[in-house]
């Protein structure tokens, strides 16, 4: 059986594939954010991006407008771009203020509040090793921290609060896909958070250039793909499989941080990466190991 028929076949795959693209997104949109750096007001940044997101969506947006939302799916929604804006903001200050990688490692707070949330909102069951999967994972990230080794800053509390929020987030995503369009719960999180950010964009306006804007633009491009390509995955698989996958993304922001923008070659970022990759490359095998002998079983009961 060939890659792409195994891939066609199993949805854990699937969702295991998409959030391997997804990681490459955000980390590419994360290198623009950086690149641009404190020059331009955070809420600014964030509510530019976001709207141009907005016009960048705007024809699925469209034609997959329903006919009617029901209070609960308009709450869901509404809340969704409310605390996903305030935690974009609070990672947009971070993000100008302490390395990609760190950044990075401290938003994998937000996989422990993700894994709990699933399962006791979402009634996912949380195996054994999914869960050795993520505390690996957080492990990765704390050998790269060193907590009691650096003085926290403003940028580390900001990224340390916008974690859950980003949490929060995710998994209105996954209740969303239950009856939602993908394309449209990422449309819709775009048109909250711009909503969500214009306030604080027009008390710190000042007039962006023509780079910035080329910059926040692709910056835009990039993290609407993502989000995308990131809600097709809580789709097609349990968010508990999927987001321990996320970790990969502090490997790729690791080596852009020190390639593109000179940021020391720190030997823990590495060994820290290389738990990381361990754990999320034994969960998806794992992962797919039950789900072919699940199928096998199902094979059997049918003959």
């Amino acid at each position: 059986m060939s890659i792409t028929t195994t891939i066609r076949e199993n949805r854990t795959l699937q969702g295991v594939c998409w959030m391997f693209v997804t990681s490459f997104l955000f980390v590419a949109m994360t290198g623009i954010v950086r690149h641009l750096g404190a020059d331009i007001p955070a809420v600014q940044a964030a509510f530019i991006r976001y709207l141009i997101g907005c016009f960048l969506i705007l024809p699925m947006i469209l034609r997959h407008w329903p006919e009617q939302m029901s209070p609960r799916v308009i709450k869901l929604y509404s809340a969704r771009g409310l605390i996903h804006g305030v935690g974009v903001l609070l990672w947009f200050f971070a993000m100008a203020r302490i390395p990609i990688a760190e950044v990075t490692a401290i938003g994998y707070i937000a996989p422990i509040f993700i894994t709990i949330g699933a399962a006791l909102f979402l009634g996912e069951t949380l195996r054994i090793r999914r869960i050795l999967g993520v505390v690996c994972g957080f492990i990765g990230a704390l050998i790269i921290l060193r907590p009691g080794f650096q003085e926290i800053n403003m940028g580390q509390l900001a990224q340390l609060c916008a974690a859950p929020l980003f949490a929060t987030s995710f998994l209105i995503a996954k209740k969303l896909t239950d009856t939602e369009n993908p394309s449209f719960i990422v449309g819709m999180l775009s048109l909250g958070c711009t909503l969500t950010l214009l306030p604080g964009a027009i008390y710190y306006w000042r007039p962006p250039t023509f780079e910035e804007l080329s910059w926040l633009t692709l910056a835009a491009v990039f993290a609407t793909l993502g989000h995308v390509t990131l809600t097709k995955a809580f789709q097609a698989a349990p968010i508990t499989v999927t987001q321990p996958l996320t970790f990969l993304q502090l490997v790729w922001a690791a080596i852009l941080g020190m390639v593109v923008f000179n940021e020391a070659l720190d030997p823990f970022v590495f060994t820290g990466g290389f738990v990381i990759i361990a754990a999320t490359t034994y969960i998806s095998h794992r992962e797919l190991q039950a789900s072919r002998k699940a199928k096998r079983i199902k094979e059997d009961l049918s003959v």
